[in-house]
């Protein structure tokens, strides 16, 4: 497992990320476990999460998987880079969402006792609060990084404009700021690379894809579909056709193109990301260990400039702007 710094920041993460969504509603608690055991064994010690996360199992419930998976000893915490988000609703009440400073101070206590650790190493804005101010953001996590609980900030789901704004008013307070944006990012949503990416490579943010593989269109949904499982959870429902029969004119060249390369589209399609400036690790949201371990075989798939021409010409990205769109 290659490793990297996230972002500019002197943390050492793999460069892929354990996505953990899934565990404790749609994986079960030991087989989340023993997929969390493999990824030690295998070098990965970037896991992420978020408070909300547990869904059909209740709000906290993925957390809670992580913190029965932690007490079990064997340096499971210290081993581990520990990512979780801010900024959903936990509650009814008003003041149990977004970014406020109550909540985020809230949020981090209750994150804490849910995973059964001291520290988080990652605190991530799950989402923009366009209605509270950075400097009211930075105040909060200047008094968790100040007492210990959080180590380093990220952001989630931000606009160019708005890593800007946090970086700079971070700096006018001698503030570290963020060191990690997660976006949506794969071959065929490559909106990031207009502002985004530019953005966290100016400021030594590094970026972690989610998403990687397009809800599985970029995982041979074809072939898949196909096969003589004739496909089966997501791919046969109704949105995800629409969206299939939307690219299928692109996914055809690219299952061609894999096929050429004598690789998996899902080990192609995280490659492709592992190549691209800025990004430090894809999360892979694995629910099975199957899931997982296919995963792993991204890691050993090397693209020529050649082969990423061929994968812009079927899925063009964009120039930083403004050269896509002035001259």
């Amino acid at each position: 497992m290659d490793h990297t710094h996230l972002g500019r920041s002197g943390l050492t993460v793999s460069r892929l990320c354990l996505g953990t969504m899934n565990f404790g509603w749609k994986t079960e608690e030991a087989d989340s476990h023993a997929i969390m055991d493999r990824a030690h064994t295998e070098g990965v010690n970037f896991f992420d999460t978020a408070n909300v996360y547990g869904f059909d199992a209740g709000k906290g419930r993925t957390e809670e998987v992580l913190g029965t998976w932690f007490a079990q000893g064997g340096e499971r915490r210290e081993k581990t880079v520990l990512a979780t988000k801010v900024y959903g609703s936990m509650t009814d009440w008003p003041n149990d969402t977004f970014l406020s400073a109550r909540n985020i101070v809230r949020a981090c206590e209750g994150s804490l006792r849910r995973m059964r650790t001291d520290w988080i190493d990652l605190y991530q804005f799950h989402h923009v609060d366009l209605r509270t101010p950075w400097e009211e953001i930075w105040q909060a996590c200047e008094t968790l990084v100040a007492q210990g609980k959080v180590l380093y900030v990220g952001s989630s789901n931000h606009a160019a404009w708005q890593i800007v704004a946090a970086n700079e008013t971070a700096s006018r307070r001698n503030f570290q700021g963020l060191v990690s944006e997660q976006s949506h990012y794969n071959l065929l949503t490559r909106h990031v690379e207009l502002e985004v990416v530019p953005a966290a490579q100016h400021y030594g943010v590094g970026i972690i894809p989610w998403s990687p593989l397009a809800g599985g269109l970029l995982a041979g949904v074809l072939e898949k579909a196909g096969s003589d499982d004739g496909g089966g959870g997501r791919r046969n429902e109704e949105r995800n056709q629409k969206r299939v029969e939307k690219h299928r004119p692109a996914l055809e060249q690219y299952e061609a193109f894999c096929r050429e390369l004598g690789r998996a589209p899902a080990d192609v399609g995280l490659a492709w990301l592992l190549h691209q400036p800025a990004v430090t690790a894809p999360i892979v949201g694995p629910r099975t260990m199957e899931q997982f371990s296919g995963s792993l075989a991204a890691l050993d798939v090397g693209l020529d400039e050649a082969a990423l021409a061929r994968l812009d010409e079927i899925f063009p990205g964009y120039e930083a702007a403004p050269m896509e769109y002035a001259w």
